[in-house]
């Protein structure tokens, strides 16, 4: 007689995997089923705004409105990603090559999420493991534990309606905590690891295969040729959403000198402010009291940032952003570095190239992998930037923090994961999808041989440079 488990860590792995022996019998049709339960339970307007207020209220980050926009969008974005995609069986036939793509689950997903995003980063990271018969199991920051276990019990009231079993879905109980988190990624098949860069190490050093994202710390060139007034109002739509708290919302913007006045212009008309030296050394001690971003600025608005650095006239104008001078990066000017808050550092560039230098140099200290935003009127100067920067993304005349994970104007996968690549640390720089969560099995069958004679291999090279 098998011994029965004990402690939560074992209870939570035995019944994710007798709930993933159960799904890996059902048929795509039944999976896709899942996937749109799962997307029901968050996108319902009623339940999305729900989670929304939950995840502010718990958290004190972001904008009910904005996360109530991101749930609903990302999470539709990921069900038209997914409409038609095969993850059961054979999913690929190559005749030519004699090639046969059969998929197969993982097993078991733990899924760390942060307190930035605890409804719309659990949801798709679900949907995802579910589109692969995989089970999943969530574990939340401690802060966005209640919105998670809300999401959870809306999808299980959905699985009800399907007689699915609850247990492809689960929550590490509370009070979560670094031990627990630890143990199951473990235990677990895959770790999805999003959020502080020390969830990602531990996730690469839990043993168990990870896929974790980079540091983020995006940013924007504004060059000569672009139109000012459309690019400010891209950088101040993606800059304010959720109070800035995206991975993906620009921190430095790099001006070419000949647009500066009137990119400024442009941004202060759309309520930016530019704060004196003097007001940025206040701004910097608040945000930095201790060389770590304080949690009194994260995910909070400007006017509350404002108000909180003593700022009381900026704060009673209603500020969108704030903006400070820089020309200096690393740890001596942490406004080089990511702030996640409407706070945005701007650089001056002597012209394109002077720019692309400058960004260098921001990756060097930090954000190297994610991606750059470039508005142009010269599109070649994207292809430039995704030549000679370490970028995983070149985002072209849009706004950014909502581009770069995918858009229904773009053709980038929907993702709240975004691989930065070995720049930033990573093993992937796609944005996360659901063939991330699958096994691929590959039949091989015997092709007409080809093997190709000297020439054809070695031709160009011998006469580049002769034979011997």
């Amino acid at each position: 007689m098998s011994e029965i488990p004990v402690d939560p860590i074992s209870t939570l792995m035995a019944r994710a995997r007798a709930a993933q022996h159960v799904a890996n019998g059902y048929d795509q049709l039944r999976i896709d089923d899942l996937v749109a339960a799962v997307g029901w339970a968050i996108i319902e307007p009623a339940r999305n705004r729900e989670l929304a207020e939950l995840a502010v209220a718990d958290t004190g980050i972001g904008d009910v409105d904005d996360k109530v926009r991101k749930n609903g969008r990302k999470t539709l974005g990921l069900l038209r990603d997914l409409s038609g995609a095969k993850s059961v069986g054979v999913i690929a036939e190559d005749s030519v090559r004699g090639i046969i793509e059969i998929a197969r689950p993982v097993g078991v997903v733990c899924a760390i999420t942060p307190s930035t995003n605890p409804g719309a980063t659990p949801a798709n990271k679900i949907i995802n493991a579910v589109k692969g018969r995989n089970a999943v199991i969530v574990a939340p920051s401690p802060k966005g534990w209640r919105t998670a276990d809300r999401l959870i019990g809306f999808i299980h009231a959905q699985f009800d309606r399907i007689g699915a079993p609850h247990d492809l879905v689960q929550l590490l109980p509370t009070p979560v905590s670094k031990q627990s988190t630890a143990e199951l990624m473990r235990r677990c098949d895959l770790v999805v690891a999003t959020g502080s860069q020390a969830n990602v190490r531990a996730a690469y050093a839990s043993g168990t295969p990870a896929f974790g994202v980079g540091a983020g710390n995006v940013a924007g060139i504004v060059d000569e040729t672009a139109d000012a007034e459309a690019a400010a109002e891209r950088v101040l739509r993606s800059k304010t959403f959720d109070n800035a708290t995206s991975c993906s919302s620009e921190n430095s913007l790099v001006l070419v000198a000949a647009v500066r006045d009137k990119m400024l212009a442009a941004l202060k008309a759309r309520g930016a402010v530019l704060l004196n030296d003097t007001q940025k050394d206040l701004l910097q001690r608040l945000m930095w009291p201790q060389g770590k971003l304080s949690a009194a600025v994260t995910g909070k608005s400007a006017r509350v940032i404002a108000d909180t650095a003593g700022f009381a006239e900026i704060a009673a104008g209603s500020p969108r952003i704030l903006m400070v001078n820089e020309d200096g990066y690393g740890p001596d000017h942490p406004f080089s570095g990511e702030k996640l808050c409407p706070v945005l550092t701007i650089y001056t560039a002597d012209d394109f190239e002077d720019a692309t230098r400058i960004v260098g140099r921001i990756y060097a200290w930090q954000g190297a992998g994610h991606s750059i935003g470039l508005h142009s009127a010269i599109p070649e100067r994207a292809l430039r930037l995704g030549l000679d920067l370490p970028v995983s993304r070149v985002i072209l005349n849009q706004a950014h923090c909502i581009a770069a994970g995918g858009s229904f104007d773009n053709g980038l996968p929907f993702s709240l994961s975004m691989g930065c690549g070995t720049w930033g640390g990573n093993n992937f720089s796609d944005n996360m999808n659901y063939r991330h969560y699958l096994n691929i099995t590959r039949i091989s069958r015997p092709i007409a041989e080809n093997v190709p004679s000297e020439r054809q291999i070695f031709g160009a090279y011998f006469d580049r440079y002769g034979k011997s």
